[in-house]
């Protein structure tokens, strides 16, 4: 991959839409989704097939998946937490599954009531699920740069559960900050650390800006050489076990910061920020993106009159 082309993927109906209070219609989503799909975005995380008692807004997993339009360059993928979320993934047609274990063993017991070597031993099932069809895995790491419980996570562990991942054949992890506590040279630092321990594996990052470090994080995880990263339209989300935690970096932030520094990315800034206006119609409240806001470094406006 080239160091100027990074790959974005989006977040926001699946990590975004979970934080709202108030269920969003199923056409809605798929409006959102079918605007989204064509920004040229290299993946949308739409939904999660786990209990609807657990995430009642991700209920109409399946009826998205179906409503969806399907477009070539753009992945459709899903959280599973179980064989029966995966089974029902691959009946849905998604592209791409992901897992997720947190580092932090008690982060992973609050967020799916499990031990992670518990975590482990289901993904082995499924990955056994997924054997003979065309479905992608991706495992990400949650809590990778701190946990809320914990603190800080050694390196060596991180490094470890990596191992775990690989031992599967899963050649795609993302490293997630669930809760804003990374900071930029822990970013590069850990970056650059798992991808000499592992060049075989492909890595995305996850950011949160809890603490306004989001973008720096990323700038940190590109001079590592990582080439793909997670956002969210609108910079919408957050984690309901990470407390005080707010949304993840912004999309249409990111990929104007991107632009900026004359990286390719493939993702038509325009029709990104008309979704995002979209967006904000639908969840009915402002959000925290600044560019939609403000408009794009290169937008000029007109000299003011002057007063006479």
């Amino acid at each position: 991959m080239s160091e100027n082309r990074i790959r974005i993927h989006e977040v926001v109906t699946r990590d975004g839409f979970q934080m709202e209070p108030e269920f969003i219609p199923t056409e809605r989503k798929i409006e959102l989704i079918d605007r989204l799909s064509l920004t040229g975005l290299a993946r949308i995380e739409v939904t999660s097939f786990v209990s609807p008692k657990a995430i009642p807004m991700l209920a109409d997993a399946e009826a998205v998946m179906a409503g969806v339009a399907r477009r070539p360059g753009t992945g459709m993928v899903a959280l599973v937490a179980n064989a029966r979320g995966v089974e029902r993934a691959i009946a849905a047609r998604v592209d791409e599954v992901v897992l997720v274990v947190s580092v932090s063993e008690s982060h992973n017991r609050a967020n799916v009531r499990r031990s992670v070597a518990a975590s482990f031993d289901g993904f082995r099932e499924i990955v056994d699920l997924l054997r003979g069809t065309q479905i992608g895995v991706t495992g990400a790491l949650a809590t990778t740069f701190g946990c809320p419980f914990e603190g800080f996570q050694p390196l060596e562990r991180v490094l470890r559960l990596v191992g775990e991942y690989a031992a599967l054949g899963i050649r795609s992890v993302t490293l997630a900050d669930t809760t804003g506590m990374g900071n930029p040279r822990q970013v590069r630092d850990m970056a650059s650390a798992v991808r000499r321990e592992y060049p075989e594996i492909e890595f995305a990052l996850h950011f949160h800006n809890t603490r306004g470090m989001g973008l720096a994080n990323v700038l940190a995880g590109i001079e590592a050489g990582v080439g793909r990263y997670e956002s969210s339209l609108g910079g919408l989300g957050g984690c309901p076990y990470a407390p005080g935690a707010s949304g993840n970096i912004c999309t249409e932030d990111l990929v104007h910061m991107l632009h900026e520094m004359g990286c390719e990315t493939g993702v038509d800034l325009s029709a990104l920020l008309d979704a995002s206006r979209l967006l904000a119609s639908i969840v009915g409240h402002d959000l925290p993106g600044q560019v939609v806001k403000a408009g794009t470094s290169r937008d000029l406006h007109p000299m003011p009159t002057p007063a006479h």
